[in-house]
């Protein structure tokens, strides 16, 4: 996705260009000819010295400002006061050698110092809105109106205005403001800033529609079935913008690190600065190590880049269809180890069909009655089911749904049972049991068995590659169902999980998550993924929930850690390798700044080096440590990278 730059940026960028050609030349000319040589006598060095500090008043108004208004409000040791102090500094001790007829040496450095800090700010600038790209490209999905249809009439009003019920209009090019099901109409639609994904969905009469969509090619008449703060695309805004505030253990680490660096850092350079002059009587030269000790100290290597390489991690999965809701879920999404899928809508297309009916001679008698109990129903199963059948199922029944079993239908004495064996073994029914693939849908009325369905799911086509990656990369793969133990272990074997559990009600759901999370060990983390309102409290319970988001449920979508828009278990192998690959670099960041900077703060200290490795000590590092993070921001798809081994929590 291509950046450009910010107008902010754009006036920053010409202002560092002027300065850079300034310095160079007044640093040439200087080091041909000493400039306070020009015009001789005592105050010559006023000449460079006006030359130096109308580049380092171009360079530099903005954080001498910045100093300044912290010190009001009580931010005294950040970095624009440390840069101030340093330059400042240097430019004290070159006017005092100038006064003193020493040579006048340290203009130069002074204005390098905030120029090439102002170089890192600018990178840092850039990286940042690189990253931001990404996700704040989600924010182009809100909607500005809704065509709402009334009278034959249209209005242009709020989103917010539309009820559910309401018929709106949306013409092409338009965004979708709200979730609804297409009444009249056909068109293609683009789901990229949803899903992530190029190819445009074509729809029809009677599919359903999400807000945060681009309607492509013919006008469309919805009728909405959400209001505006319940839709896909409000929830999606909601969690963008709440992102941020989910930060990692690294995040909190380096917060807590410059809190403390700082102040610890300030000391030890008027420690260095004082006491040594006290002894030598040097005070110059120790002043100088001082200022140079201050300005490797500046923390802005890590305070920049550990949170960019995270942000740009979130962005790119933003790229890839897959919303993470903080920093903390990439970091321990690279430590999951342990991976429990539900089966239905998850490892299976959740696109169910009747494949048989026993006995066949009773078939329509069969489809009818079945049609009757689940014809309120939206499970998948149902449906299915309802859909076989064709008519309209008869109404008046009181439908009575037993968690985990099935529905009991009752009208004027006449009751109709449909369900699993659990359901006809709780009724005292006596039944034929079924042995076929799929789940198996029994039918009985007044305690009579009728006979019994067949309904079949598909397995996703990339279910099997995924669990094959993930088990390669030394991870452990569980299915939970509410299905029975044949259809499961058929699941099972055509996807390759590790391990299964069947026959599970929601509640037995997350007693099993409970007991996988006892039994793993203190290094594990448990993943679950799964789609379904059931799923929600097992995706809360676990260490990470994933939920699948296209056709997920809104429960599951709101719990979760992270979301795959694109309902594509591929998801998860991206998402892996982004998390792997961000975590090493915040790594790769951290250890490369405190080492860099440890090496060149003792140098200092000891007079080996001066203030040009102290800007490279400090803007140097920094500007590293941003291109670095910025290689988050790669190509994760599957010929380019694998996933990489599971990693122990610590």
């Amino acid at each position: 996705m291509k950046y450009s730059m910010s107008a902010k940026e754009k006036k920053n960028l010409i202002r560092i260009a002027v300065a850079l050609l300034l310095f160079a030349a007044v640093f040439t000319a200087d080091k041909i000819t000493p400039l306070a040589e020009v015009f001789g006598g005592a105050a010559g060095w006023v000449f460079p010295f006006a030359l130096y500090l109308t580049v380092y008043l171009i360079i530099g108004y903005d954080i001498l400002w910045k100093a300044v208004r912290g010190i009001f409000y009580g931010q005294v040791l950040d970095e624009n006061f440390l840069m101030c102090v340093a330059s400042l500094g240097a430019f004290a001790l070159a006017i005092y050698n100038g006064v003193s007829g020493n040579a006048t040496e340290g203009f130069d450095e002074a204005c390098a110092v905030l120029i090439f800090y102002q170089v890192g700010e600018f990178f840092q600038s850039y990286a940042t809105g690189r990253s931001r790209k990404s996700i704040t490209s989600l924010m182009d999905i809100r909607p500005d109106y809704a065509n709402l249809l009334s009278d034959g009439q249209t209005q242009r009003v709020d989103p917010a205005e539309v009820r559910a019920g309401d018929v709106i209009v949306i013409n092409p090019g338009e965004k979708v403001p709200l979730d609804g099901v297409v009444i009249k109409g056909a068109s293609s639609l683009d789901t990229k800033a949803l899903t992530g994904e190029s190819a445009p969905r074509e729809l029809k009469e009677g599919d359903e529609i999400l807000s945060g969509t681009v309607n492509l090619s013919s006008q469309l008449q919805v009728r909405v079935t959400r209001e505006f703060y319940d839709s896909t695309v409000s929830k999606i805004l909601e969690l963008v913008e709440n992102a941020s505030e989910q930060k990692s253990r690294a995040e909190n680490f380096i917060t807590r690190f410059a809190r403390y660096y700082t102040p610890a850092v300030v000391g030890v350079a008027a420690a260095l600065a004082v006491v040594p002059g006290l002894i030598t009587g040097a005070w110059a030269t120790w002043i100088y190590r001082a200022l140079t000790f201050l300005v490797v100290s500046c923390p802005c290597a890590l305070v920049i880049s550990v949170p960019l390489s995270f942000f740009a991690g979130i962005g790119t999965a933003a790229r890839y269809g897959i919303l993470v809701k903080g920093s903390n879920y990439l970091e321990k999404f690279n430590k999951a180890n342990v991976f429990v899928f539900d089966k239905t809508g998850t490892l299976t297309k959740g696109n169910f069909s009747v494949t048989g009916i026993f006995p066949q001679e009773r078939a329509e008698e069969i489809l009818r009655l079945a049609a009757v109990a689940e014809k309120d129903s939206a499970h998948p199963i149902a449906r299915s089911i309802v859909a076989e059948y064709g008519g309209a199922a008869e109404g008046g029944y009181t439908l009575t749904s037993v968690a985990g079993e099935g529905i009991i239908a009752e009208k004027e004495g006449e009751k109709i049972y449909c369900g699993n064996e659990k359901l006809m073994e709780d009724a005292g029914i006596a039944f034929e049991r079924r042995s076929e693939p799929g789940t198996v849908v029994y039918v009985a009325k007044n305690r009579e068995f009728i006979g019994s369905l067949i309904v079949e799911d598909e397995v996703k086509p990339e279910a099997r590659e995924v669990i094959s990656e993930l088990k390669g990369s030394g991870c452990k793969t569980v299915m939970l169902t509410g299905d029975n133990r044949d259809i499961a272990a058929s699941v099972a074997e055509k996807t390759g999980v590790t391990a299964f559990s069947a026959s599970l009600l929601p509640q037995d759901k997350v007693a099993e998550v409970e007991r996988l999370i006892k039994e793993k060990s203190a290094k594990d983390v448990l993943c679950f993924v799964g789609d379904g309102i059931n799923d929600a409290p097992v995706i809360m319970r676990s260490d990470i929930g994933i939920a699948m988001g296209g056709a997920g449920s809104d429960a599951a979508i709101e719990a979760a850690d992270a979301v795959l828009m694109k309902d594509d278990l591929r998801g998860i192998s991206v998402f892996k390798r982004i998390a792997a690959k961000t975590m090493r670099i915040v790594m790769e960041n951290i250890v490369f700044s405190i080492g860099v900077k440890l090496i060149i703060l003792l140098l200092s200290a000891l007079g080996i080096t001066g203030m040009w490795w102290a800007v490279f000590g400090d803007v140097g590092v920094a500007i590293i440590a941003i291109l670095n993070a910025l290689r988050v921001s790669g190509n994760y798809n599957k010929e380019k990278t694998k996933i990489p081994a599971a990693a122990a929590a610590e």
